[in-house]
């Protein structure tokens, strides 16, 4: 398996509280494309690139002990994670995976949904995985992913230039690591390609107040974001200090506002196979 530390944002204690905050900010989004996607009880679901599982212990809630959700991820760390919590919470039907998405293959129509958030984002092959995932899905059966279309999207006002250099910093380490932020802009095609009708296809952006909940998701994506770049020798210490001050000073702005990332939300549905 790959070192964790081979993950962008790392796998540390902090990251994942990080993205239990992340999962808290954006569950009602999941959750409403999940509705439209017919996920429900009984079923197979997927979750893919799980991380510390917020997503598929919520999908586990939905199908119930009658179902099964498959979390795969590449990192122990965050499956151990997952394990606790889902052994904490009863959870008995949660399967996890512990594969790397860029060299490994999914099961073979298994599933009934499949889910994503934020993955292919990250990985070097995004098109292969997206073939697996396809594949992994029973006909019939609905793909649901969340990915940025337009990471330069993530503006504040009044304008920064330190924040500005921070988003761009953040992209380069990314595409640096094989990923590339925007990969939103390609899945659709992709999964025509595959032979998927796309049901719903729709971007997602929001303006953030600083005493907002909303506003604590990409705070936090900052600190952790701030360390990691400092980490992989991107930016100085000294860097690191003046962009958390901006950002500190915007937070005092009674003014101020964020323009969060646009995300392409994409629900879409597996053809069935022709009749021969």
């Amino acid at each position: 398996m790959s070192d964790d530390r081979d993950y962008v944002l790392g796998t540390h204690d902090d990251e994942i509280t990080r993205l239990g905050l992340q999962h808290a900010v954006w569950r009602p989004r999941a959750t409403d494309a999940w509705r439209r996607a017919g996920f429900r009880t009984g079923q197979t679901l997927l979750d893919v690139g799980c991380g510390p599982g917020y997503a598929a212990l919520d999908l586990a809630d939905i199908v119930g002990p009658g179902g099964r959700v498959i979390a795969v991820d590449r990192s122990r760390r965050f499956l151990d994670a997952l394990e606790a919590a889902a052994a904490a919470r009863g959870r008995s039907w949660i399967e996890t995976r512990e594969q790397d998405l860029d060299e490994s293959e999914l099961p073979d129509a298994v599933a009934d949904g499949v889910w994503s958030r934020w993955v292919y984002a990250f990985v070097k092959q995004p098109k292969r995985l997206l073939g697996q995932a396809a594949r992994a899905l029973k006909p019939g059966g609905a793909m649901v992913l969340h990915e940025y279309g337009d990471y330069r999207g993530w503006r504040v006002s009044p304008r920064s230039a330190v924040f500005e250099e921070f988003v761009v910093e953040v992209m380069a380490s990314w595409r640096e690591a094989g990923g590339e932020p925007d990969i939103g802009l390609e899945l659709p095609g992709w999964l025509e390609e595959l032979g998927f009708e796309l049901r719903a296809l729709a971007p997602i952006c929001e303006i953030a107040r600083p005493d907002g909940h909303l506003w604590q998701w990409p705070r936090a994506f900052m600190q952790v974001g701030l360390e990691r770049l400092v980490a992989l020798g991107r930016i100085g210490a000294d860097r690191a200090a003046a962009m958390r001050a901006a950002f500190r000073a915007l937070e005092q702005d009674p003014r101020a506002f964020q323009v969060t990332p646009m995300v392409i939300e994409i629900v879409a549905v597996k053809r069935p196979t022709p009749a021969r």
